[in-house]
C-alpha cells in the first residue's frame, strides 16, 4: 500500500467516490460518481489520481457539455461521444 502525500502517515485504499467537477466553460459544476480516488484511513482523505484527473478535465472539454446532465458516473462520462479527438490544446506532452 502506498502512504497518504496529504498526511504522509496513512495507508491507502483504492475506492471508487464521487466528485464534483467545475465544467471547462465555467457555467456549472457536475457530480461524477464511481470515480477511481484513493482513500486514507488515518486522516479520511479522498483523492484522485493525476491520471484520473487529466482523463477527466479532457473529457469534459471535447464534449458537448450542455449534453451532460447534473450527475454522470465516471465511465458515462468517458463514454460519451467526443466533438474532437483529443485536446489538441495540451502542449504537456
Amino acid at each position: 500500500m502506498e502512504t497518504c502525500p496529504w498526511c504522509e502517515k496513512g495507508k491507502l485504499a483504492s475506492v471508487k467516490g464521487t466528485v464534483y467537477w467545475e465544467l471547462p466553460d465555467g457555467t456549472r459544476a457536475v457530480e461524477i460518481t464511481e470515480t477511481p480516488s484513493s482513500h486514507c484511513q488515518s486522516c479520511d482523505a479522498f483523492f484522485q489520481s493525476d491520471e484520473t484527473t487529466k482523463e477527466i478535465e479532457d473529457q469534459l472539454f471535447l464534449i458537448d457539455t450542455k449534453q451532460l446532465g447534473k450527475q454522470t458516473t465516471y465511465d458515462e462520462l468517458l463514454k460519451m461521444k467526443r466533438l474532437l479527438k483529443r485536446n489538441y490544446f495540451d502542449f504537456g506532452k
